[in-house]
């Protein structure tokens, strides 16, 4: 089970990556936004594009949903963070900066 502080920890490590506020969450982002995690701190939306939004939610519809708005037709996915291990986390992390090199 994944906390916020796996989250911050994990983008954090990922090369180039700054946090900033975006509205009322927190924004991790390297030339342009890839997740930010909610004011509750139990969930975060990645920003993926449509493929690999498909692939997260379908291996764990459980886990990943695409965000309910335009936002989430472009790809924007919503992870709630205690129903991903640290491992599935990072590679979710870790995909999401990789399209915002």
């Amino acid at each position: 089970m994944a906390t916020a502080d796996d989250f911050e920890r994990i983008a954090m490590s990922l090369p180039g990556t700054e946090a900033r506020l975006h509205f009322d969450r927190k924004a991790y982002r390297v030339r342009r936004i890839y997740a930010t995690l909610a004011p509750d701190r139990l969930s975060a939306n990645l920003m993926y594009g449509p493929s690999d939004q498909t692939h997260f939610c379908a291996a764990r519809p459980d886990a990943f949903a695409p965000v309910a708005n335009k936002w989430g037709e472009k790809g924007a996915t919503t992870v709630v963070l205690a129903a991903v291990g640290e491992h599935e986390l990072r590679e979710a992390l870790e995909r999401a900066w990789e399209l915002h090199q």
